[in-house]
């Protein structure tokens, strides 16, 4: 029998279903914060929920809970103080264990029916939940209502569709019969039951804690595995209210809502010690490339998924569009203020100029040029507030007091005050320009607002070198700027080598920063930056197994 939500929500699972197979536009969820769609009070509701939140204890109700913790900072100066549940690594990962086996027997229709109906929950709360990851990442508002939402929810339903496609080819049962010549043929029933492999352990990250959590936290979901979410211990609050609207709709659907739950953990030795546990069977990660190491050479009885860091880069050797392209660039260097996995840091440029529908433009000249398109760009301290966000880490606002180090600056820092926001750390981009022997300086990933333009000897030496620092260092993006179709074709075949994907002469409302789920894959998996991909079938399917038993029938 049918499972009610699967039913549900059967419409949105096909629709999902075909887009990830003809990778068109397409979602479900609303990106825009329209008071038609998601209601006249939503807005004013999610604030006064995340408000409501602030030194208070957060109610989930989890095994072995030993005490309370508040580590979040906010990036806007907010006095969050929400205390956390610290619970024992060991009895969650006991209490995981003893809700799998409800969720096994609920099947992969049921199992999927209830992740789709906690997607419609959480996009309900949209709002409530871009509060929490405004306060706690520093994302200006509209990105944290998209990212930290709708689009985070669409690459959560990515991976459930993901999921159903590969299951749903595993039939449950068939008679197998064998003919015997004369003899009666041999017949045996035999069954086949989608197991999932054990505990899914999900670390998420300071920057973006549900767009990179959702595709792990579903994928394993689906699939029949329990979920421990390990939030980034400055960005706990909307991890926090997922874990506890998930285990609001597994309650209400009779099942054990331990499948699902927050791990508060600030010490990376106990991060250790639960990543290593012989109960779990999957890691998602998301961060910094030390501790994604540590992981993959560790937790050597988990199947571990990572994203790690990378030095993204965009080659630049001519245009038809120059005020656009710098228009493009500018914005992609400003958004978030750079703190975004996609984020370029490279720009290479031939030491002899580009040409352009502006006439030739020395090296020197477009750098000046694309500094003064960030300076534009960032005119209006509304917009800049908006879209800079606020810097979320300490460690990110260090980087950018000592960048003049690694080159010449050809745009500094400025610290700019927010309106809404008096003790906010908001930060524009700092651009510096250097030569491509220059590598200690551009070939580490500097996270945050800081870019450098890399005087290259020609186009060759671009498109080598970018082949270079995805093969060597890792990319998750990689741009041209060509109007020359051997450069185009040269730059193509570098990163299908490499493994990274490749955005051509964007000029638009297009960034190569962004990512759209159900039509870009998010990593490639072939370089250092990442080993999978959100989302393809690599992603889902070795989370479960196929267990079968057998016997004869006349």
């Amino acid at each position: 029998m049918t499972h009610p939500l699967f039913e549900k929500h059967r419409a949105t699972l096909d629709a999902a279903v075909q887009a990830i197979r003809s990778r068109g536009f397409w979602t479900p969820y609303p990106e825009m914060p329209s008071p038609k769609v998601y209601g006249e009070t939503a807005n004013e509701d999610g604030k006064r929920a995340v408000a409501a939140c602030f030194g208070q204890d957060f109610p989930l109700d989890q095994a072995g809970e030993t005490g309370r913790l508040a580590p979040e900072r906010s990036p806007y100066g907010t006095d969050l103080g929400v205390r956390y549940p610290v619970c024992s690594p060991s009895a969650l990962i006991e209490a995981a264990q003893a809700a799998q086996d409800g969720w096994q027997r609920l099947g992969a229709e049921g199992r999927v029916g209830v992740c789709l109906e906690i997607l419609d929950r959480l996009n309900k709360r949209s709002f409530e939940i871009a509060h929490a990851v405004m306060l706690t990442t520093g994302q200006g508002w509209m990105m944290a209502f998209q990212a930290g939402g709708p689009h985070a929810q669409d690459r959560g339903l990515e991976a459930v569709a993901y999921a159903w496609d590969e299951m749903s080819r595993i039939p449950a049962e068939t008679v197998w019969e064998k003919p015997q010549g004369k003899n009666p043929p041999l017949r045996m029933k035999k069954h086949f039951e989608i197991v999932g492999r054990g505990v899914a352990l999900v670390i998420g990250c300071g920057t973006f804690p549900t767009w990179n959590t959702y595709p792990g936290f579903f994928a394993a979901l689906a699939t029949g595995n329990p979920v421990i979410v390990k939030p980034h211990e400055h960005a706990i609050l909307p991890a926090a209210i997922t874990v506890r609207i998930a285990r609001e709709v597994l309650a209400e659907q009779g099942l054990d809502p331990n499948l699902v739950s927050l791990a508060v953990v600030t010490k990376r030795e106990d991060t250790q010690a639960l990543a290593t546990h012989p109960a779990v069977k999957s890691i998602d990660f998301t961060g910094g490339n030390l501790f994604g190491q540590w992981l993959i050479d560790n937790a050597r009885q988990a199947q571990v998924y990572a994203e790690l860091a990378g030095v993204n880069n965009v080659v630049v050797e001519s245009t038809d569009a120059y005020k656009a392209m710098l228009r493009n660039l500018a914005f992609t260097l400003c958004l978030y203020s750079g703190q975004m996995c996609t984020t370029t840091q490279a720009i290479l440029v031939p030491a002899g100029g580009i040409d352009t529908d502006q006439g030739h433009k020395s090296f020197d000249e477009f750098a000046a040029d694309l500094a003064a398109a960030i300076d534009k760009t960032l005119a209006d301290p509304a917009v800049a507030t908006a879209v800079l966000g606020a810097i979320q880490s300490a460690d990110t606002l260090r980087r950018i007091d000592e960048a003049g180090e690694y080159g010449r600056v050809v745009l500094a820092s400025r610290k700019l005050e927010h309106p809404e926001f008096p003790n906010a750390e908001v930060r524009t981009p700092v651009l510096l320009s250097c030569d491509a022997s220059d590598e200690k300086s551009y070939m580490t990933e500097r996270f945050g607002p800081i870019s450098f333009v890399v005087r290259v000897a020609d186009a060759d030496a671009a498109v080598a070198l970018s082949e270079r620092i995805v093969r060597e260092h890792g990319a998750l993006t990689v741009g041209v700027y060509s109007t020359k179709p051997q450069v185009l074709d040269a730059i193509t075949t570098a990163t299908m080598h490499a493994g990274a994907a490749l955005s051509i002469n964007l000029t638009g409302a297009v960034f190569v920063n962004q990512s759209a789920a159900f039509s870009d894959y998010h990593g490639v998996g072939m370089n250092p930056a990442a080993n999978a991909s959100y989302a393809d079938s690599a992603f889902v399917a070795n989370r479960f197994r196929v267990v079968q038993r057998r016997y004869h029938v006349e």
